[in-house]
């Protein structure tokens, strides 16, 4: 079979103005940009399309693939006669160059131009950088000029590449000309509040009601110094104004793509834009979105906060799965999760059940979408089959990396069948009157199945910081950030783990974004390369960027 790229390369795009047209998009729409791709600016007031998300079971190294399956459910409604739409988040540089590759689909279910959206696409993550850096310069410059003076500066700078050297380091060295010296660090762009922003601002006036009450520091009384305060919001609203209209681009079989901004769900709130989702409600029957990792990272921060802020109400969930990863959870080591293994199998069932457990409990109607590969058992898939019928969700078997739409016909009918049984209104996994320690119990016990939360001495300063600003941000939804491989904070506890303490080790105030982000066990908002990192075999080889995946 022909690699991503390949495949990729050798599709034939349909001209991105005529793509537009045919799904109802006037000139004064959308901005081309050249012929592959565009800018969309919609009225999505009336934005009608049924929203099906698609989440996955707990991660693992190989990945689950969500995206693969999301193009794929898409490309097999546009089969079946109906009117679908793709909302996806943008790859991140980090990935692409580091251990995980590009997110773009896979085998001819993939979303193209494939290298542009794996590289540098419209220039949305370069403009984010830069905004979020350019704010972080101005913070230190008022500092430096003896404009205001801070007792701690809270926001750190952002690069869209994975550099761990970067993750705590010392500015303002060289002598009192370089400005104060100062502890800080880099998260990865995907991690930054203003990614955050981007992706849940309601359009122009939202975005600069949530700049100018992002919190940048702590001034020497204990209050909080905004970014309004500072006088940076019209030069972040410049630089972000066409990072804020999502990008229009096509799958392999042609159905439109809205592939809009990308935070990770491990360290951030996992969700393509609300601006990307709405428009593809707006001009299609069936809007196909994903959100990262497992159902435990981004699915429940697709409910509890982007459905909650945006009153988003999805109509089904496709709970995507393998027979590679529920080995992977059942102990198998990695290079054996393609052999036949019926008792690992079942030890990694245990996984499958507590996310549908945990979906249902949202109120969802579930399709658990199992992807196909050669080798496959029929044994083993009829034991996941039975699994799935007896928790009382719908089970269907996706082929879309090897054959497209075609492969994915079954789960799509599926989809179509428990959309019409209907989901119940969203069951949030916790109320924002809760305090945050009850908010944070809530998605322990009821996500996860933890039992106790333990708090750092740093975390608990945290928590006084955020109760002594007195503004109310103990009602902001929760952001928790914790590793994907596992249901709890620790990767090597597979399956389903239950009764664990989930250790929170900081509690960040979002307060443009509106959310508190938790870091549990060892997570890095800067994330590191591996020890062969994928940039090792990309090139440009007769013109063409060969070894991307």
């Amino acid at each position: 079979m022909l690699t991503d790229i390949e495949i990729a390369q050798q599709t034939k795009l349909i001209p991105i103005d005529q793509l537009a047209h045919e799904y109802g998009l006037s000139d004064d729409q959308f901005i081309p940009y050249g012929r592959d791709k565009a800018k969309v600016a919609l009225d999505t007031s009336n934005a009608k399309g049924k929203l099906i998300l698609v989440t996955a079971t707990s991660g693992m190294p190989a990945g689950s693939g969500k995206t693969t399956t999301s193009i794929a459910v898409a490309q097999a409604f546009k089969k079946l006669g109906e009117k679908a739409c793709l909302a996806l988040r943008e790859p991140s540089l980090g990935p692409s160059f580091g251990m995980k590759g590009g997110a773009a689909g896979g085998g001819y279910s993939q979303v193209v131009p494939m290298e542009s959206i794996n590289l540098h696409f419209t220039g949305d993550f370069h403009a984010i950088t830069a905004a979020n850096n350019l704010l972080a310069a101005l913070i230190d410059n008022a500092r430096h000029q003896g404009q205001v003076d801070l007792k701690e500066i809270t926001w750190r700078r952002v690069l869209d590449v994975n550099d761990r050297m970067l993750r705590n380091i010392v500015t303002g060295l060289g002598g009192p000309a370089n400005g104060i010296p100062t502890e800080t660090g880099f998260d990865i762009t995907a991690a930054s509040e203003l990614m955050a922003i981007i992706c849940l601002a309601d359009g122009e006036e939202d975005l600069r009601t949530r700049l100018d009450r992002l919190v940048v520091g702590l001034k020497r009384d204990g209050s909080a110094y905004t970014c309004k305060e500072l006088g940076a919001t019209g030069a972040l609203m410049a630089l972000l104004k066409d990072a804020m209209l999502p990008n229009l681009v096509q799958s392999i079989e042609g159905v439109p793509a809205f592939v809009h901004g990308g935070p990770f769900a491990n360290i951030a709130h996992g969700c393509n834009s609300v601006a990307a989702t709405r428009a593809a409600m707006t001009i299609a029957d069936w809007a196909i979105t994903e959100a990262g990792f497992g159902s435990d990272l981004g699915a429940e921060k697709f409910y509890d906060i982007k459905c909650r802020m945006n009153n988003l109400q999805p109509a089904a969930t496709i709970l995507v799965t393998s027979l590679r990863a529920l080995k992977w959870h059942g102990g198998v080591p990695l290079p054996e999760i393609g052999k036949e293994n019926m008792d690992a199998l079942i030890n990694g069932l245990p996984n499958l059940k507590a996310h549908i457990v945990s979906l249902k409990r949202f109120g969802q109607q579930v399709v658990v979408s199992l992807n196909h590969f050669a080798n496959d058992n029929e044994e083993e898939i009829d034991v996941v089959r039975k699994e799935c019928l007896a928790a009382g969700v719908r089970f269907a078997i996706s082929d879309g990396f090897a054959k497209g739409g075609e492969g994915a016909l079954d789960v799509a009918r599926e989809v179509m069948v428990a959309v019409k049984e209907g989901s119940k209104p969203l069951n949030y996994a916790y109320s924002l009157d809760e305090s945050i320690e009850e908010k944070i119990q809530d998605v322990n016990t009821k996500v996860y199945g933890g039992q106790d939360v333990s708090y750092s001495s740093a975390a608990l300063k945290d928590l006084a910081k955020i109760k002594a600003l007195n503004m109310g941000f103990e009602k902001l939804p929760i952001c928790i950030a914790k590793t994907p491989f596992s249901m709890s904070h620790d990767p090597d506890l597979k399956g389903a783990p239950h009764g664990f303490t989930l250790p929170v080790q900081r509690v960040i105030l979002n307060a443009g974004a509106g959310f508190l982000v938790v870091t549990t066990g060892a997570i890095m908002r800067m994330p590191g390369l591996p020890k062969k990192p994928a940039a090792y075999t990309i090139d440009v080889v007769d013109g063409k960027i060969t070894g991307l995946s």
